[in-house]
């Protein structure tokens, strides 16, 4: 029998953001969907629709309007924040990602670190703030426009480089953290600032992954501030951390914020169990292999899994690599929509 959905997009992801009752699984993208194919589609290509607010809004549009989302992200990449702070940015083009270029950090110990004049008003910043203005206008009653904003453990690796930073919490924990207290006060800065353009939520990544560091350093660096921008930052937050990451899940149940962005590396019943309750979840569908090189079929299977375990939105790893095919990312919410669909029987009645 065939799924009657009853709410829209926007109701149904703001619902599973606060842990209510939702009339099937959203299918989100908390970090990027963006694709070559997109940018060809409506004429925004790399690297200016990560610099120019219209280009940008029309390419992020696409996550809806062409492959069925339930939200909008309008934030592609990882370096906004660290190009209007002023480090050395590679721009590439519409097939590559921006980079920050690591070989000469900004800043090199705390007392560097300061929130330029102008931040808000740098072309990389009013990019996303203006563009989700944009989105909120023509979008917002229907579609949940997400906004992003870097952690400051995600900032100290651009600003500082990642090898002096993690130096550092092995040399002198107690600076590190005066350091990451600092930079925080620019993942409060700019995530208002999206917030006040008309965001319905934030991801906010802090890639302090099990390929870098244990998941002590997370409890020991991270809980807390976390903590702190639930406090700070009043609207529903999606932390994101790449990787491994079930050894500090037991930590980041404890963060306070709505939702965890999770890597396919970790078995999404194991990581349900983890969490039982705490924390929604959102994830896991494999980029690399299954949404870059597989088919449709495939990618349905990755869906299932994750709705038998139990998670509570649906969505890529991770920012999908830029060749992934759409038929791939169209069967995401084709899948969800049909698994739902199979767990009423022939009387209507949810199995």
């Amino acid at each position: 029998m065939a799924l009657i959905e009853t709410m829209t997009p926007r109701q149904r992801v703001l619902a599973a953001l606060s842990g209510e009752a939702v009339d099937r699984t959203p299918v989100s993208n908390p970090t990027s969907v963006a694709t070559v194919e997109l940018m060809d589609l409506v004429g925004s290509p790399f690297p200016d629709a990560n610099r120019d607010p219209e280009m940008n809004a029309r390419l992020a549009a696409t996550g809806y309007t062409e492959l069925g989302f339930d939200s909008i992200m309008p934030y592609f990449s990882i370096i906004q924040e660290s190009s209007a702070l002023g480090c050395e940015m590679q721009w590439e083009q519409k097939d590559n990602w921006p980079t920050v270029r690591m070989g000469n950090p900004i800043w090199k110990n705390h007392t560097d670190v300061q929130i330029p004049p102008g931040f808000l008003e740098h072309q990389d910043s009013i990019a996303i703030t203006r563009s989700i203005g944009i989105l909120k206008q023509e979008f917002g009653r229907e579609v949940a426009v997400i906004g992003k904003t870097m952690g400051p453990w995600t900032l100290a690796y651009h600003v500082f480089g990642v090898e002096p930073f993690l130096l550092m919490t092995i040399d002198d924990p107690g600076l590190t953290m005066k350091t990451l207290h600092k930079l925080k006060e620019i993942s409060v800065l700019f995530g208002q600032a999206q917030i006040d353009a008309g965001a319905d939520a934030l991801t906010f990544p802090d890639h302090a992954t099990g390929d870098l560091v244990s998941g002590e350093y997370y409890n020991r660096f991270l809980l807390e501030i976390h903590q702190e921008m639930v406090d700070r930052l009043d609207v529903p937050l999606i932390l994101h951390i790449c990787g491994k990451t079930t050894d500090r899940m037991h930590y980041i149940a404890q963060n306070k914020m709505s939702m965890f962005h999770f890597d396919s590396q970790n078995d999404p019943q194991e990581s349900v169990d983890i969490v039982d309750g705490r924390i929604g979840l959102v994830g896991n569908i494999n980029n690399p292999v299954t949404l870059y090189s597989k088919d449709p079929r495939a990618v349905r299977e990755e869906v299932y899994r994750a709705l038998d375990a139990g998670v509570n939105m649906i969505a890529p790893e991770c920012a999908i690599p830029l060749a992934t095919k759409l038929e791939n990312l169209i069967e995401i919410p084709r899948a969800v929509k049909d698994w739902h669909s199979d767990q009423i029987d022939n009387n209507g009645t949810a199995k």
